[in-house]
C-alpha cells in the first residue's frame, strides 16, 4: 500500500527512530511501511493517522486509487 509516511515524518524532522517509539514499534517497521514493504494493521495505521492529526486517507492511499 502506498502512503505518505515517509514525507509527514520528513516535514516533523523525525528519525524513523523517533517515530517508532512513539508507535511502539521497531524502527525496521516505519522502514518497511514507507518502503511499501509491509503493510500495516488498521489499528496501527489510525495510530499513524492520529500522531499525525490526519485523516487514515491522508496518510494511506488506497491500493484502488494508486
Amino acid at each position: 500500500m502506498n502512503n505518505h509516511l515517509k514525507t509527514l515524518r520528513a516535514e516533523r524532522g523525525w528519525s524513523q527512530q523517533h517515530l517508532a517509539e512513539r508507535l511502539d514499534v521497531s524502527r525496521q517497521s516505519v522502514n518497511a511501511i514507507e518502503t511499501g514493504r509491509y503493510d500495516p494493521s488498521l489499528p496501527l495505521a489510525f495510530r499513524i493517522a492520529e500522531l499525525f492529526d490526519l485523516p487514515i486517507e491522508a496518510v494511506f492511499v488506497s491500493p484502488s486509487r494508486g
